[in-house]
């Protein structure tokens, strides 16, 4: 394609969706009784190398852009009563898994796990250990946490259970921007916050930001970039700002912008943080993630997103078999959401033996998974890997896809026959590419899906 065949193309816009793991949870559906029964799920699956996911759904406030299964506080009891079900739901999972169950990796999320006290933290610890097998100590573990609930106590406790690696939710170190993404918080107790995580002592820090706030410009984001780099975080993850239905900023204030102008502003800032890291010593993972040069590993180098299995416990985590992705009930509206989590804490031991809703897995979607994972990662995808587990080539199962991707500039021509890459171009568009490897059959179920 010539230079001016390729500047004829249809624009396309770059923030369509975020990819961190498909099918999308608005493909999952409710499932039929007699396919959902765990133990029958994971009776011929692979477990020397899960990863195990325990969500917690609560959150001191939330932020404006945030539609992730969450509430805000909890009543007296309720975080408790929680422990309690994630106890219960362990057994019923152990029982599943059976003997020999390996966990290559492990995480807490949420919500904000350390929106649980210092004490429920360490309970938390036990269940991974006692009640699923988890040696925490001998695999990466990461942890979610706010500025306001990295406190000195849960950090202690933390770090002293193996977390390798905590995440901080920052996305703005300029307070107006804060209040803008509707996130109340200020920097000095932000600044308070780091300084906790690196007194405990934690191998890797994370710190996420956040782009395309109103009003936020080259020389604000600078700001932030260099505040979070102050403190020589292991890692960074730039995340673009999206105004989703039922989220505070989708009720009350709607897009930054005109759509195209939000679209260039954003990419724009996008293309400024790149590459303001990578001046600045740092790598680019994927189009979110940037890893410091000279990071300290944390022993999880091995562990492969494309295929390994995944555990999830918590009313709010998903869970992987080859055949079948399954969790709870998905919503965003706060109501539901209690519901939801009301339902989760009264289930009975039994009642955790089966999955809820999800999502079948057939050949072509282990395709797209694999190559969407791969791809999506700025190292690339071998192919021969690719060839190794389906017997076919990518070139050939999606030809039109990529034969778009490649004339929108977005493929890496340079890497030769034994790998598939994206170019910088093509990273930059990771939110426009992902989705356009979205099966016919996902995309009509999440056109379906109705926000609740």
């Amino acid at each position: 394609m010539t230079t001016a065949e390729a500047a004829a193309l249809p624009a396309v816009r770059p923030y369509q969706h975020y990819v961190y793991a498909y099918p999308h949870k608005t493909a999952y559906r409710p499932l039929p009784r007699e396919r959902a029964l765990l133990r029958e799920l994971w009776a011929a699956e692979p477990k020397n190398a899960l990863s195990l996911y325990f969500h917690i759904p609560f959150c001191e406030v939330r932020c404006g852009f945030c539609n992730l299964f969450t509430r805000i506080g909890a009543p007296d009891g309720l975080t408790a009563a929680y422990l309690d079900a994630l106890e219960r739901q362990a057994v019923a999972v152990r029982e599943a898994l059976g003997d020999g169950a390996r966990f290559a990796n492990a995480a807490f999320g949420g919500g904000t796990p350390t929106f649980l006290e210092a004490a429920e933290l360490d309970r938390l610890c036990d269940l991974a250990e006692h009640g699923l097998g988890a040696d925490l100590r001998a695999v990466p573990l990461s942890v979610e946490a706010s500025p306001a609930t990295a406190t000195a106590d849960r950090l202690s406790v933390l770090a002293s259970r193996g977390t390798t690696r905590l995440s901080l939710g920052v996305q703005s170190f300029v307070d107006s921007e804060a209040r803008a993404a509707v996130r109340p918080q200020r920097r000095a107790d932000v600044e308070a916050a780091l300084a906790r995580v690196r007194d405990a002592g934690i191998p890797v820090l994370n710190i996420d930001l956040i782009y395309g706030i109103e009003g936020q410009t080259e020389e604000s984001w600078s700001r932030s970039l260099d505040a979070a780099l102050a403190w020589r975080p292991e890692e960074l993850y730039l995340y673009p700002l999206y105004v989703r239905p039922l989220t505070g900023l989708g009720r009350h204030h709607g897009r930054p912008t005109e759509e195209a102008d939000w679209d260039e502003q954003r990419l724009r800032l996008y293309r400024h943080g790149r590459d303001h890291l990578l001046a600045r010593g740092y790598e680019q993972v994927s189009m979110r993630m940037f890893r410091r040069a000279n990071a300290p590993s944390t022993g999880g180098e091995d562990y492969a997103c494309q295929t390994d299995g995944m555990v999830g416990l918590g009313c709010g985590a998903r869970s992987y078999t080859t055949k079948l992705h399954y969790s709870f009930d998905y919503a965003v509206d706060m109501h539901r959401i209690r519901a939801i989590i009301d339902d989760y804490t009264a289930r009975s031991t039994d009642g955790f033996r089966r999955a809820d809703y999800g999502w079948e897995m057939n050949a072509d979607d282990a395709r797209r998974r694999h190559l969407l994972q791969s791809l999506l990662q700025a190292e690339g995808m071998p192919l021969a890997g690719y060839r190794t587990r389906f017997g076919t080539a990518p070139e050939d199962d999606f030809t039109d896809e990529l034969d778009r991707f490649h004339d929108r500039g977005w493929l890496d021509d340079s890497t030769g026959p034994a790998l598939l890459r994206l170019s910088p171009e093509g990273l930059a568009h990771s939110d426009a590419l992902g989705p356009e490897l979205f099966s016919a059959a996902v995309r009509e179920r999440m056109t379906a899906y109705e926000p609740k």
